[in-house]
């Protein structure tokens, strides 16, 4: 069981009032708006599109379109009766200045061009009409409040450096057309300069905020798969130490065999005693081989020096531990305070492969060191059983005492269900691990023993593989990671 859920137990947490806290911590409706303003969409994508409500989505339309059906017969009817322009160009750069806006919701900047170009030509027509005097010019107020509507659709879409260039042509024709001004009118380019930049300023914040969250996410997300990776990889250079052990006693064996054949066999012929020479000269040149690999792997800079990581010199003149030393693990457990009964088959240890007889030993040592970790004072069974084509190896522990003192929240190294993962994997075996309704937490191991050669069978060896790639990645066993 992970950290959380044993420290939940232990407490008394009922599972409703974590329920109502995993609610509570979820964004309401206002929250999700917020986090759609700051995402930034596709160049394809219209605003909102990655909003999870539907009417979210639709928002950027229907507040595009509130401005556009307000600012239309308003335009209409400023430039006809207050400035007096003729009733046709009205019309055209009112449906000029305000239709534009729809697209700026998908396509700002194509928008921008059209609204600019339009808000310029209506300048240069009100500068010849008959009542402009008295009148803000070149921008009419209809138009400031359509131009930062626009600007506001580009913050959030366009980078920093497109924003800049629209403000600075902005500027640069508010300013062309203040060399030509009427008289008596009120110049608003200044006023439309300084508020778009305003509003380019404000929305171009929200969507770096949002440009930075995502590249946030996304190295979080390159780091957990790191992490998953570099844990599989140490638990695996781990594996690997430990089967060198096995390798290199069946080696040494062979090759001692081989050397003494002539003298426990007396009367061999010749071509005899060469053959078991050469098979003792090609057992010692591997085992110099693997000797040197060894001192690759026991050490983590890969320097060779001696004394580094969890297989200095003393761990590589110990001899790799098997069932029979199960006893040994239970008691050292139970001198450590914790309640654990052990059944061991007879001739469990016998009847083992030595791949097998080594990983049933680091399995129940792993879920052992679990136990004491995130369950203190818990009552623990270890089962260790053996039939003509599996050894079955079941650790099964209750919920930890009451007055027990349980690591704090957080996750663990990640190595414990790893390692008991991939060893499963390597003898071709199924694992099975989870909580149980008790509060306590199981863990079942199969070991097929015509596999214990150190060899998976290719499906179990495929399907292991897909399962831990998929936990990597979309993080299905958290709460089994977590007990590590």
């Amino acid at each position: 069981m992970s950290d959380k859920a044993r420290t939940r137990t232990a407490r008394g947490t009922p599972a409703r009032a974590t329920a109502r806290t995993a609610e509570a911590r979820e964004p309401g409706a206002w929250g999700q708006l917020a986090s759609a303003l700051r995402t930034p969409a596709a160049a394809a994508q219209p605003l909102f599109a990655q909003a999870s409500k539907a009417w979210q989505r639709a928002l950027p339309y229907l507040v595009v379109a509130t401005f556009v059906v307000s600012l239309l017969p308003t335009t209409i009817a400023v430039l006809a009766n207050d400035y007096g322009l003729d009733g046709g160009w009205s019309g055209a750069l009112g449906v000029a200045q305000t239709v534009p806006l729809l697209l700026a919701v998908t396509r700002p900047v194509p928008a921008w061009l059209i609204v600019l170009v339009a808000d310029t030509v209506g300048a240069v027509l009100l500068a010849q009409a008959d009542k402009v005097a008295g009148h803000p010019w070149p921008w009419t107020p209809m138009a400031v409040v359509g131009y930062l509507v626009l600007m506001a659709c580009l913050g959030l879409r366009e980078p920093i450096r497109n924003l800049v260039g629209v403000w600075l042509v902005t500027g640069a024709v508010g300013t062309l057309l203040g060399f030509f001004p009427p008289s008596d009118t009120t110049n608003t380019a200044a006023l439309l300069f300084v508020l778009s930049g305003i509003v380019l300023a404000l929305t171009g914040a929200l969507r770096g905020l949002g440009d930075a969250r995502q590249r946030i996410a996304e190295q979080e997300s390159i780091s957990e798969a790191e992490r998953s990776r570099r844990t599989l990889l140490e638990e695996r250079a781990r594996i690997a130490r430990e089967l060198h052990d096995v390798v290199a006693h069946h080696m040494s064996v062979i090759t001692v065999q081989a050397d003494s054949a002539p003298y426990r066999l007396p009367g061999m012929p010749e071509p005899v005693q060469q053959e078991f020479a050469a098979i003792a000269a090609s057992a010692r040149e591997s085992l110099g081989e693997m000797r040197r690999l060894l001192t690759v792997l026991r050490t983590p800079d890969g320097a060779g020096g001696p004394g580094g990581g969890d297989g200095g010199a003393d761990g590589a003149r110990a001899p790799q531990p098997g069932i029979g030393r199960l006893q040994q693990l239970v008691e050292a457990t139970v001198r450590a305070g914790q309640p654990v009964e052990l059944s061991l088959a007879a001739g469990a240890a016998q009847a083992a492969p030595p791949a097998v007889d080594l990983s049933a030993y680091r399995i129940v040592q792993e879920a052992l060191a679990n136990v004491v970790r995130h369950a203190p004072g818990a009552p623990t069974r270890v089962s260790v059983t053996v039939d003509d084509d599996e050894v079955l190896v079941l650790v099964v522990n209750g919920p930890a005492a009451r007055d027990a003192v349980v690591e704090p929240d957080g996750p663990g190294t990640g190595h414990g269900l790893v390692g008991m993962r991939e060893r499963v994997r390597l003898t071709g075996g199924t694992l099975d691990t989870g909580p149980l309704p008790d509060g306590g937490f199981r863990v079942a191991a199969r070991l097929p023993l015509q596999d214990g050669d150190g060899t998976a069978g290719p499906d179990a060896a495929r399907d292991a593989s897909d399962t831990n790639a998929a936990n990597s990645v979309n993080g299905t066993n958290d709460t089994n990671e977590e007990r590590s």
